[in-house]
Parts: C-alpha cells; structure tokens; sequence
C-alpha cells in the first residue's frame, strides 16, 4: 500500500472534535487498521486534541493543523498548534485507581489514557509551534 498523507485545518472549539473524529476514522479504514487500533488512536486524538482547545487555548480562539498518514506498518497522526508550549507527558503519573474517585485530583487520567493506548507518541515544541506525534500500528497492541 502506498503511504497516505492528509492534512486539515480546524478551528480551536469542540465542535470541531467531530470533524477530526470523522478524519481520523475515514484514514483508518483507507489503511485497513484494525478495529482494535484504530479505536485506540481515536481515542488517543480527540484526548490530545481535546487538551488543545480547552487548556492550550482556553476559549481564546486559534486553530489547529491536523497532518496524518501512514508509513510502512504503522498509521499516525500529528496535531499541531501554537497554543502554549505543552508536552501531554510532563509531570505525567500513574493514576491513583486505589483512591476513590471523589478524593482523586483532578486532571492527568485522560492523557495518561491516550498515551498508553498508543504503540508511539513524539512531542516537541519548535518555532511556537507544539506538534504531537501519535502513532499506532497495525499488528501490534499496545500494553493498557
């Protein structure tokens, strides 16, 4: 199969999740990804993208880049935005599932998620622009 490549610009709101949902699954089926994986880096974008729009740019308004494709047996997507700098895996911990719910603090469990659902993630942050990696690949699964 000859590698894929799309890229999307989205406002930085909520609604726009439902585009980029429809985006990431449309990819998923032209690259023939299991249900299983492509579920996962589903999940995994909205999560990151999600973080975007709500923390990055906290209702002031932007947009961001989407950019996917696929490379030999793996499938990615990539987000970019110039909303503060903000690696997902910074100050990242386990999460404490032994403590109730109620008595959790807040934040850190969605992205903790989206990265373990994930066979690959790369951050980095060039220009004052943040670019997330998320990759997955076909027949591999990653250790929830």
């Amino acid at each position: 199969m000859s590698p894929l490549r799309c890229r999307l610009r989205l406002p930085a709101a909520l609604p726009s999740l439902e585009q980029l949902a429809d985006h990431v699954l449309s990819l998923a089926r032209r690259a023939r990804l299991p249900k299983e994986a492509t579920y996962r880096l589903r999940l995994a974008t909205d999560e990151l993208a999600t973080n975007i729009i709500v923390h990055g740019y906290a209702g002031r308004g932007g947009e961001f880049a989407v950019c996917c494709g696929t490379s030999g047996e793996s499938v990615w997507v990539r987000l970019e935005d110039d909303a503060p700098p903000f690696d997902p895996r910074r100050g990242l911990s386990d999460p404490e599932l032994d403590v109730p719910p109620a008595e959790r603090r807040i934040g850190g469990l969605g992205i903790f998620l989206a990265l373990r659902a994930l066979d690959d993630f790369a951050y980095m942050f060039v220009d004052g622009v943040n670019t997330s990696t998320l990759m997955v690949h076909r027949h591999v699964k990653a250790e929830w």
